[in-house]
Protein backbone atom coordinates (compact mmCIF):
# COMPACT_ATOMS: atom_id res chain seq x y z
CA UNK A 1 0.00 0.00 0.00
CA UNK A 2 1.37 3.82 -0.86
CA UNK A 3 1.49 6.56 1.01
CA UNK A 4 -0.61 9.70 0.13
CA UNK A 5 1.97 11.89 -0.90
CA UNK A 6 1.63 15.45 1.08
CA UNK A 7 2.65 18.30 -1.14
CA UNK A 8 3.75 21.40 0.78
CA UNK A 9 2.72 24.25 -1.34
CA UNK A 10 2.99 28.45 -1.19
CA UNK A 11 -0.91 28.09 0.40
CA UNK A 12 0.39 25.50 3.08
CA UNK A 13 3.14 27.68 3.88
CA UNK A 14 0.88 31.06 4.41
CA UNK A 15 -1.33 29.28 6.24
CA UNK A 16 0.54 27.64 8.44
CA UNK A 17 2.48 31.32 8.78
CA UNK A 18 -0.77 32.50 10.10
CA UNK A 19 -0.60 29.60 12.57
CA UNK A 20 2.34 30.25 13.93
CA UNK A 21 1.32 34.05 14.05
CA UNK A 22 -1.58 32.52 16.39
CA UNK A 23 0.92 30.55 18.82
CA UNK A 24 2.88 33.71 19.19
CA UNK A 25 0.00 35.56 20.47
CA UNK A 26 -1.03 32.53 22.51
CA UNK A 27 2.54 31.96 24.09
CA UNK A 28 2.91 36.16 24.63
CA UNK A 29 -0.15 35.88 26.87
CA UNK A 30 0.17 32.43 28.62
CA UNK A 31 3.70 34.23 29.24
CA UNK A 32 2.21 37.24 31.22
CA UNK A 33 -0.14 34.98 33.29
CA UNK A 34 -0.23 33.95 36.56
CA UNK A 35 -1.24 30.45 37.56
CA UNK A 36 -5.05 30.77 39.14
CA UNK A 37 -6.77 28.98 41.51
CA UNK A 38 -8.87 27.32 38.25
CA UNK A 39 -5.52 26.26 36.46
CA UNK A 40 -4.85 24.21 39.58
CA UNK A 41 -8.14 22.68 39.94
CA UNK A 42 -8.09 21.74 36.16
CA UNK A 43 -4.73 20.37 36.22
CA UNK A 44 -4.89 18.30 40.01
CA UNK A 45 -8.30 16.79 39.11
CA UNK A 46 -7.09 16.33 35.51
CA UNK A 47 -3.91 14.24 36.92
CA UNK A 48 -6.65 12.25 39.14
CA UNK A 49 -8.47 11.23 36.41
CA UNK A 50 -5.13 9.69 35.15
CA UNK A 51 -3.43 8.35 37.39
CA UNK A 52 -6.04 7.75 40.63
CA UNK A 53 -9.64 8.19 39.46
CA UNK A 54 -11.25 7.77 43.23
CA UNK A 55 -9.49 9.29 45.71
CA UNK A 56 -12.52 10.14 47.76
CA UNK A 57 -14.81 7.66 48.69
CA UNK A 58 -18.26 8.13 46.48
CA UNK A 59 -16.38 10.68 44.14
CA UNK A 60 -14.61 10.62 41.09
CA UNK A 61 -12.08 13.47 41.58
CA UNK A 62 -11.57 15.66 44.41
CA UNK A 63 -13.97 18.03 41.63
CA UNK A 64 -16.43 15.97 42.81
CA UNK A 65 -18.16 13.79 39.97
CA UNK A 66 -18.81 16.36 37.46
CA UNK A 67 -22.40 17.45 37.55
CA UNK A 68 -22.80 18.85 33.39
CA UNK A 69 -18.92 19.79 33.24
CA UNK A 70 -17.09 17.82 30.68
CA UNK A 71 -14.11 15.44 31.17
CA UNK A 72 -11.91 16.20 28.40
CA UNK A 73 -11.04 19.62 29.53
CA UNK A 74 -9.45 18.13 33.16
CA UNK A 75 -7.65 15.24 31.01
CA UNK A 76 -6.06 17.82 28.44
CA UNK A 77 -4.51 20.04 31.45
CA UNK A 78 -3.39 17.41 33.44
CA UNK A 79 -2.09 14.78 30.88
CA UNK A 80 1.28 16.98 30.45
CA UNK A 81 1.71 16.88 33.99
CA UNK A 82 1.30 13.09 34.38
CA UNK A 83 3.29 12.40 31.79
CA UNK A 84 6.05 14.71 33.41
CA UNK A 85 5.63 12.68 36.83
CA UNK A 86 6.58 9.91 34.54
CA UNK A 87 9.33 10.53 32.86
CA UNK A 88 10.76 12.41 36.48
CA UNK A 89 10.07 8.28 38.11
CA UNK A 90 11.37 7.08 35.08
CA UNK A 91 14.59 8.58 35.59
CA UNK A 92 14.67 8.32 39.36
CA UNK A 93 14.79 5.10 38.79
CA UNK A 94 18.08 5.24 36.62
CA UNK A 95 19.82 7.21 39.49
CA UNK A 96 21.67 5.23 42.25
CA UNK A 97 20.18 4.66 45.37
CA UNK A 98 21.91 7.03 47.42
CA UNK A 99 21.25 9.90 44.68
CA UNK A 100 17.51 9.72 43.97
CA UNK A 101 15.41 11.98 44.51
CA UNK A 102 12.53 10.21 46.10
CA UNK A 103 12.96 7.95 49.16
CA UNK A 104 12.50 4.31 47.18
CA UNK A 105 12.72 5.77 43.78
CA UNK A 106 8.77 6.69 43.59
CA UNK A 107 7.14 9.74 43.45
CA UNK A 108 4.21 9.80 45.46
CA UNK A 109 3.69 13.46 46.44
CA UNK A 110 1.54 15.70 44.47
CA UNK A 111 2.81 17.70 41.85
CA UNK A 112 1.83 20.52 43.71
CA UNK A 113 4.02 19.14 46.48
CA UNK A 114 6.96 18.41 43.72
CA UNK A 115 6.87 21.70 42.26
CA UNK A 116 10.70 21.83 42.72
CA UNK A 117 11.27 19.42 40.52
CA UNK A 118 8.49 20.23 37.74
CA UNK A 119 9.41 22.73 35.53
CA UNK A 120 7.35 25.18 33.21
CA UNK A 121 3.99 24.29 34.57
CA UNK A 122 1.99 27.10 33.16
CA UNK A 123 3.68 25.90 29.99
CA UNK A 124 2.56 22.35 30.07
CA UNK A 125 -1.17 23.08 31.53
CA UNK A 126 -1.57 25.72 28.63
CA UNK A 127 -0.02 24.32 25.66
CA UNK A 128 -2.48 21.80 25.18
CA UNK A 129 -5.34 23.92 24.32
CA UNK A 130 -3.71 26.19 22.16
CA UNK A 131 -2.87 23.26 20.42
CA UNK A 132 -6.14 22.26 19.59
CA UNK A 133 -6.94 25.98 18.61
CA UNK A 134 -4.30 25.50 15.95
CA UNK A 135 -5.95 22.12 15.44
CA UNK A 136 -9.17 23.81 14.48
CA UNK A 137 -7.36 26.53 12.45
CA UNK A 138 -6.09 23.85 10.74
CA UNK A 139 -9.22 22.45 9.69
CA UNK A 140 -10.93 25.69 9.10
CA UNK A 141 -8.27 26.17 6.62
CA UNK A 142 -8.58 22.99 4.99
CA UNK A 143 -12.78 22.57 4.77
CA UNK A 144 -12.82 26.53 3.82
CA UNK A 145 -10.31 26.06 0.97
CA UNK A 146 -11.90 22.70 -0.39
CA UNK A 147 -15.26 24.66 -0.78
CA UNK A 148 -14.18 28.39 -1.58
CA UNK A 149 -10.71 28.22 -2.84
CA UNK A 150 -7.39 29.87 -1.24
CA UNK A 151 -8.89 33.52 -1.10
CA UNK A 152 -11.79 32.65 0.72
CA UNK A 153 -9.79 29.66 2.83
CA UNK A 154 -7.18 32.75 3.93
CA UNK A 155 -9.70 35.40 5.06
CA UNK A 156 -11.22 32.85 7.06
CA UNK A 157 -8.16 32.27 8.44
CA UNK A 158 -6.85 35.35 9.13
CA UNK A 159 -10.01 36.59 11.06
CA UNK A 160 -9.62 33.11 13.33
CA UNK A 161 -5.77 33.87 14.12
CA UNK A 162 -6.80 37.71 14.98
CA UNK A 163 -9.95 37.27 17.22
CA UNK A 164 -9.68 37.92 20.37
CA UNK A 165 -12.05 35.51 21.93
CA UNK A 166 -10.47 32.47 20.04
CA UNK A 167 -7.41 33.77 21.52
CA UNK A 168 -8.25 34.03 25.04
CA UNK A 169 -9.83 30.59 25.33
CA UNK A 170 -7.43 29.13 24.26
CA UNK A 171 -4.86 29.85 26.78
CA UNK A 172 -6.85 28.78 29.77
CA UNK A 173 -8.06 25.44 30.54
CA UNK A 174 -11.86 25.56 29.99
CA UNK A 175 -14.26 22.98 28.06
CA UNK A 176 -15.51 25.70 25.25
CA UNK A 177 -12.70 26.20 23.24
CA UNK A 178 -12.86 21.74 22.91
CA UNK A 179 -16.41 22.26 22.05
CA UNK A 180 -15.61 24.49 19.54
CA UNK A 181 -12.79 21.91 18.03
CA UNK A 182 -15.28 19.05 18.35
CA UNK A 183 -18.35 20.87 16.88
CA UNK A 184 -16.45 21.98 13.87
CA UNK A 185 -15.57 18.73 13.10
CA UNK A 186 -18.40 16.71 13.94
CA UNK A 187 -20.96 18.77 11.19
CA UNK A 188 -18.22 18.44 8.91
CA UNK A 189 -17.14 14.89 9.66
CA UNK A 190 -20.82 13.95 8.88
CA UNK A 191 -21.20 15.98 5.59
CA UNK A 192 -18.22 13.61 4.76
CA UNK A 193 -19.96 10.32 5.43
CA UNK A 194 -22.61 11.84 3.35
CA UNK A 195 -20.40 12.19 0.38
CA UNK A 196 -18.85 8.91 1.26
CA UNK A 197 -21.98 7.09 0.96
CA UNK A 198 -22.33 7.70 -2.52
CA UNK A 199 -18.84 5.99 -3.40
CA UNK A 200 -17.61 2.91 -2.98
CA UNK A 201 -18.35 1.13 0.49
CA UNK A 202 -14.41 0.82 1.22
CA UNK A 203 -14.61 4.99 1.58
CA UNK A 204 -17.78 4.47 3.76
CA UNK A 205 -15.55 3.04 7.45
CA UNK A 206 -12.90 5.61 7.88
CA UNK A 207 -15.16 8.43 7.72
CA UNK A 208 -17.59 7.13 9.93
CA UNK A 209 -15.22 6.08 12.16
CA UNK A 210 -14.01 9.62 11.93
CA UNK A 211 -17.73 10.87 12.99
CA UNK A 212 -17.88 8.15 16.01
CA UNK A 213 -14.60 9.88 17.23
CA UNK A 214 -15.76 13.30 17.04
CA UNK A 215 -19.03 12.62 18.15
CA UNK A 216 -17.25 10.88 21.98
CA UNK A 217 -15.06 13.28 22.16
CA UNK A 218 -17.28 16.10 21.43
CA UNK A 219 -19.48 14.88 24.41
CA UNK A 220 -16.75 14.63 26.44
CA UNK A 221 -15.69 17.97 26.04
CA UNK A 222 -19.31 18.99 26.21
CA UNK A 223 -22.41 17.47 26.10
CA UNK A 224 -24.90 20.17 24.44
CA UNK A 225 -22.32 20.66 21.62
CA UNK A 226 -22.64 16.77 21.22
CA UNK A 227 -26.79 17.04 21.01
CA UNK A 228 -26.51 20.03 18.83
CA UNK A 229 -23.76 18.40 16.34
CA UNK A 230 -25.69 15.00 16.79
CA UNK A 231 -28.94 16.88 15.23
CA UNK A 232 -27.31 19.06 13.06
CA UNK A 233 -25.61 15.37 11.45
CA UNK A 234 -28.91 13.90 11.20
CA UNK A 235 -30.10 16.58 9.33
CA UNK A 236 -27.05 17.21 7.04
CA UNK A 237 -27.06 12.90 6.13
CA UNK A 238 -30.55 12.92 5.15
CA UNK A 239 -30.39 16.00 2.95
CA UNK A 240 -27.10 14.67 1.26
CA UNK A 241 -27.53 10.59 1.09
CA UNK A 242 -30.32 10.75 -1.35
CA UNK A 243 -30.74 6.91 -2.72
CA UNK A 244 -28.18 5.70 0.21
CA UNK A 245 -30.68 7.17 3.09
CA UNK A 246 -31.30 4.03 4.44
CA UNK A 247 -28.56 3.67 5.87
CA UNK A 248 -27.70 7.19 7.80
CA UNK A 249 -30.72 5.86 11.18
CA UNK A 250 -28.24 2.87 11.13
CA UNK A 251 -25.15 5.07 11.45
CA UNK A 252 -26.46 7.36 13.58
CA UNK A 253 -28.02 4.78 15.95
CA UNK A 254 -24.13 3.16 16.06
CA UNK A 255 -22.55 6.15 16.03
CA UNK A 256 -23.93 7.17 19.25
CA UNK A 257 -23.83 3.88 21.42
CA UNK A 258 -20.01 4.08 20.41
CA UNK A 259 -19.85 7.78 21.77
CA UNK A 260 -21.94 6.95 24.62
CA UNK A 261 -18.51 4.34 25.03
CA UNK A 262 -15.66 7.04 24.46
CA UNK A 263 -17.71 8.94 27.43
CA UNK A 264 -18.09 6.03 29.45
CA UNK A 265 -13.68 5.08 29.15
CA UNK A 266 -13.34 9.09 29.56
CA UNK A 267 -14.96 8.63 33.32
CA UNK A 268 -12.45 5.45 33.73
CA UNK A 269 -15.18 3.26 33.25
CA UNK A 270 -16.74 3.61 36.27
CA UNK A 271 -20.29 3.61 36.05
CA UNK A 272 -21.36 6.00 39.22
CA UNK A 273 -19.93 8.75 37.91
CA UNK A 274 -20.63 8.75 34.36
CA UNK A 275 -24.34 8.42 35.17
CA UNK A 276 -24.06 11.78 35.63
CA UNK A 277 -23.80 12.70 32.17
CA UNK A 278 -27.72 11.89 32.30
CA UNK A 279 -28.83 13.93 35.17
CA UNK A 280 -25.99 16.57 35.81
CA UNK A 281 -27.41 19.35 33.47
CA UNK A 282 -24.64 19.81 31.06
CA UNK A 283 -27.26 19.20 28.41
CA UNK A 284 -30.20 21.71 29.16
CA UNK A 285 -30.30 25.15 27.43
CA UNK A 286 -32.32 27.86 26.44
CA UNK A 287 -32.48 30.36 24.43
CA UNK A 288 -30.89 33.74 24.43
CA UNK A 289 -28.66 36.93 22.16
CA UNK A 290 -26.87 37.40 25.69
CA UNK A 291 -24.14 35.98 24.33
CA UNK A 292 -24.28 37.31 20.47
CA UNK A 293 -24.57 40.70 21.99
CA UNK A 294 -21.77 40.54 24.28
CA UNK A 295 -19.65 39.78 21.33
CA UNK A 296 -20.77 42.61 18.73
CA UNK A 297 -20.42 45.08 21.67
CA UNK A 298 -16.53 44.75 21.79
CA UNK A 299 -14.87 47.42 19.33
CA UNK A 300 -12.21 44.58 19.10
CA UNK A 301 -14.68 42.33 17.16
CA UNK A 302 -15.78 45.43 15.01
CA UNK A 303 -14.24 44.28 11.38
CA UNK A 304 -15.53 40.65 11.68
CA UNK A 305 -18.76 42.27 12.35
CA UNK A 306 -18.31 44.57 9.37
CA UNK A 307 -17.34 41.18 7.40
CA UNK A 308 -20.42 39.52 8.75
CA UNK A 309 -22.81 42.41 7.64
CA UNK A 310 -20.91 42.22 4.03
CA UNK A 311 -21.95 38.54 3.88
CA UNK A 312 -25.79 38.51 4.80
CA UNK A 313 -26.08 41.50 2.29
CA UNK A 314 -24.72 39.62 -0.37
CA UNK A 315 -25.87 36.56 0.67
CA UNK A 316 -29.29 37.37 0.75
CA UNK A 317 -28.55 40.35 -2.44
CA UNK A 318 -26.85 38.17 -4.55
CA UNK A 319 -28.17 34.58 -5.88
CA UNK A 320 -24.53 33.54 -6.60
CA UNK A 321 -23.77 33.27 -2.84
CA UNK A 322 -26.84 31.02 -1.91
CA UNK A 323 -25.55 27.59 -1.94
CA UNK A 324 -25.16 24.32 0.21
CA UNK A 325 -21.38 25.29 1.24
CA UNK A 326 -22.24 29.09 2.41
CA UNK A 327 -25.62 27.77 3.59
CA UNK A 328 -24.22 25.02 5.60
CA UNK A 329 -21.77 27.67 7.69
CA UNK A 330 -24.90 29.92 8.35
CA UNK A 331 -27.57 27.98 9.22
CA UNK A 332 -25.31 26.47 12.11
CA UNK A 333 -24.19 29.87 13.45
CA UNK A 334 -28.08 30.92 13.53
CA UNK A 335 -28.52 27.75 15.51
CA UNK A 336 -25.02 27.66 17.87
CA UNK A 337 -25.34 31.73 18.91
CA UNK A 338 -28.76 31.69 20.28
CA UNK A 339 -27.84 28.68 22.50
CA UNK A 340 -27.54 29.81 26.76
CA UNK A 341 -26.73 26.45 28.88
CA UNK A 342 -28.55 26.76 32.23
CA UNK A 343 -27.02 24.28 34.70
CA UNK A 344 -23.11 25.14 33.44
CA UNK A 345 -21.04 28.21 33.06
CA UNK A 346 -20.45 28.13 28.93
CA UNK A 347 -20.33 30.31 26.16
CA UNK A 348 -22.28 28.16 23.28
CA UNK A 349 -21.73 31.76 21.02
CA UNK A 350 -17.73 30.49 20.81
CA UNK A 351 -19.03 27.60 18.99
CA UNK A 352 -20.62 29.55 16.36
CA UNK A 353 -17.23 31.27 14.92
CA UNK A 354 -15.20 29.16 13.38
CA UNK A 355 -18.67 28.39 11.29
CA UNK A 356 -18.87 32.26 11.30
CA UNK A 357 -15.79 32.52 9.98
CA UNK A 358 -16.29 30.02 7.24
CA UNK A 359 -19.66 31.79 5.90
CA UNK A 360 -17.95 35.02 5.89
CA UNK A 361 -14.69 33.26 3.48
CA UNK A 362 -16.98 31.50 1.16
CA UNK A 363 -19.52 34.74 0.35
CA UNK A 364 -16.36 37.04 0.21
CA UNK A 365 -14.40 33.96 -2.26
CA UNK A 366 -17.81 34.49 -4.09
CA UNK A 367 -17.42 38.31 -4.35
CA UNK A 368 -13.99 38.07 -5.24
CA UNK A 369 -15.14 36.46 -8.82
CA UNK A 370 -17.06 38.90 -9.73
CA UNK A 371 -16.28 42.17 -11.44
CA UNK A 372 -16.09 44.23 -8.34
CA UNK A 373 -12.83 42.30 -7.33
CA UNK A 374 -10.83 44.94 -6.67
CA UNK A 375 -13.03 46.65 -4.76
CA UNK A 376 -13.66 43.26 -2.13
CA UNK A 377 -10.10 42.74 -2.27
CA UNK A 378 -9.09 45.94 -0.61
CA UNK A 379 -12.05 45.60 1.29
CA UNK A 380 -10.57 41.87 2.97
CA UNK A 381 -7.27 43.39 3.25
CA UNK A 382 -8.44 46.22 5.06
CA UNK A 383 -10.60 44.20 7.45
CA UNK A 384 -7.49 41.71 7.64
CA UNK A 385 -5.02 44.64 8.91
CA UNK A 386 -7.65 46.18 10.97
CA UNK A 387 -8.75 42.96 12.87
CA UNK A 388 -4.87 42.09 13.54
CA UNK A 389 -4.13 45.42 15.01
CA UNK A 390 -7.35 45.42 17.23
CA UNK A 391 -6.13 42.07 18.29
CA UNK A 392 -2.39 42.65 19.14
CA UNK A 393 -3.90 45.96 20.80
CA UNK A 394 -5.96 43.88 23.25
CA UNK A 395 -3.08 40.92 24.47
CA UNK A 396 -1.88 43.29 26.83
CA UNK A 397 -5.13 43.61 28.79
CA UNK A 398 -6.33 39.84 27.70
CA UNK A 399 -3.42 38.85 30.13
CA UNK A 400 -4.16 40.68 33.12
CA UNK A 401 -8.47 39.58 32.65
CA UNK A 402 -7.29 35.90 33.08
Amino acid sequence: MTLPTIQIGRPQRLAALLLVLFLCECLWVVNSQQLTQTDYRYALCGREMWEKPSPLAGYFTTCGNLHGDGTMAYRVAGLPLTMQRLILLGTDHLRKPENRLYAGGTLNGSTWEARHEIGEVKYLMHLPFIFFAIWLGGGLWWVSRRLFGNEGAFFSLGLYCFCPAVVRFAVMPNNDVLAMWGLYGLVYAAIGVAHALQGPRRKWKPRIGLFVIALGLTATAHLLAAMVGFVAAAFFLMYLAERRRSYVMQILIFSALAALGIVFASYAFRLAPFTYVFTGGGGRFWFSLDGAKAFAELIANAPILVATAVSLLLYFGVKRCRYFGNTTPLLMVLAVFALRTTQTLSFPWLWALPFLFTFVGGVFADALETRQRRMFLVLTGVILVVQALLCLSALPAMAQAI
